[in-house]
């Protein structure tokens, strides 16, 4: 028997008018099958959700004040969480906090302070911002340094399964064991070792047996935390953090895991290679990737400096027309930001209000998310009902807008 059992999550969606995560349970709720798109498979497929759905959401490092490019990827998650309560689903989302890894360590070397306090800090930051953007507050923000325990019980598994091996005082995934590595990017041998190095993989690692295997445990630095294990005293590697977390939060198969796209390799490859190995049973049912946002033509990331910061947005615009601005975009599209996205949501939301309250365009919204989560598709199809309709209950789209978070 695999030694994680899925955990027992229970409830039935509340009736009284909004669910556990304060979704407004809107009128004329329909089941569904949505079609979504699925990394692994590479194409759209049906994905039926049943009675309970649990998502686990790669969330932030902590080290920097929350971009358009992160709030993307958190506002297509929440979008499918509000699609699916709306329709009956009980959902159970995981959003977590890589709260030690080399990114944050740096940082709070760099700045002198510790690096929990640099997380706390971050962490308050990043939830003040998510929530004047309307998402729903995750089910649960696990740390990775709540998971130590979970963590070094991962790694043994892994290691009995001989799937790992330890060398130099680090504790390594050995890669050539797993016969569908590779099975989410497809990736060749020579663009897994590229991305690698971009993307702290440390393919040149002497201890390793291939450079494309990875760290599971690793010797801290003099001034890094450091917690007992029976390889030595370290710290983890940055893919167990988040297996460990989903199987202890989610269970042996998570029925959604994603994030942004530039986690489909190495990490998610990485995360579902381990814990694959250890419960034997599919990790994922279906992975979902937000696209990235570019600004002057490269990819927003703090490693670049182009950042635009969701905290410098809201000090000049209705958090609702931020929010609304980057939903323009489908979820799954690389994009570049302008800031003139913010004039045509002001706009197109000050057209919306004016209608007052109704349903109007609630379907239409309904089955533009159901395929692959179209919401500038479903935008369109308000837009179609508030120019179609007059103020008062019966030609207003609040109920449509609120779909998408729009309140």
């Amino acid at each position: 028997m695999p030694p994680y059992a899925s955990p027992d999550w229970t409830g039935a969606p509340n009736d009284t008018g909004a669910s556990a995560g304060g979704n407004p349970k809107l009128p004329g709720r329909l089941v569904v099958t949505m079609r979504l798109y699925d990394t692994a498979s590479g194409s759209v497929i049906s994905f039926d959700p049943g009675a309970k759905v649990g998502i686990y959401v790669c969330g932030i490092t902590p080290y920097d004040s929350a971009h358009i490019g992160h709030a993307a990827v958190f506002l297509a998650f929440d979008v499918l969480r509000r699609y699916l309560e709306d329709s009956g689903v009980e959902v159970r989302l995981v959003r977590n906090i890589t709260d030690v890894d080399d990114d944050i360590l740096r940082k709070a070397r760099q700045l002198g302070v510790h690096y929990l306090d640099l997380a706390v800090e971050e962490v308050a930051r990043f939830d003040a911002d998510m929530d004047a953007l309307g998402l729903l507050p995750p089910d649960s923000a696990p740390r990775a340094t709540s998971a130590i325990a979970d963590i070094l019980k991962l790694i043994d598994a892994v290691i009995d399964r001989g799937y790992a091996y330890q060398a130099g005082g680090a504790v390594y995934f050995e890669v050539a064991r797993c016969s569908r590595y590779g099975h989410l990017s497809h990736l060749d041998r020579q663009s897994m070792l590229a991305l690698a190095a971009e993307r702290g993989g440390n393919p040149k690692d002497r201890s390793k047996r291939d450079p494309l295997d990875f760290v599971l445990w690793q010797p801290s630095a003099p001034d890094e935390p450091a917690w007992e294990s029976r390889w030595g005293p370290g710290r983890p590697g940055w893919h167990v953090e988040c297996s460990a977390l989903a199987l202890r939060e989610i269970g042996t198969t998570v029925d959604i895991h994603g994030g942004g796209s530039d986690l489909i390799f190495p990490h998610h490859e990485c995360e579902s290679a381990q814990s694959e190995a250890v419960t034997g049973v599919e990790f994922v049912r279906h992975w979902m990737h937000a696209g990235m946002v570019r600004l002057g033509g490269e990819k927003m990331s703090k490693s670049l400096g182009n950042l635009v910061f969701v905290s410098d947005l809201r000090k000049q615009w209705d958090p609702a027309v931020i929010r609304l601005a980057i939903l323009s975009r489908h979820y799954r599209e690389s994009w570049e930001w302008d800031p003139g996205m913010l004039e045509v949501a002001a706009g197109r939301l000050a057209r919306w209000r004016a209608t007052g309250a109704g349903t109007a365009g609630l379907n239409a919204v309904r089955e533009r998310l159901a395929d692959d989560l179209d919401v500038p598709g479903a935008i369109a199809a308000i837009d179609e009902a508030a120019g179609a309709g007059f103020p008062g209950p019966y030609g207003g789209v609040a109920s449509a807008a609120a779909l998408l978070g729009v309140i």
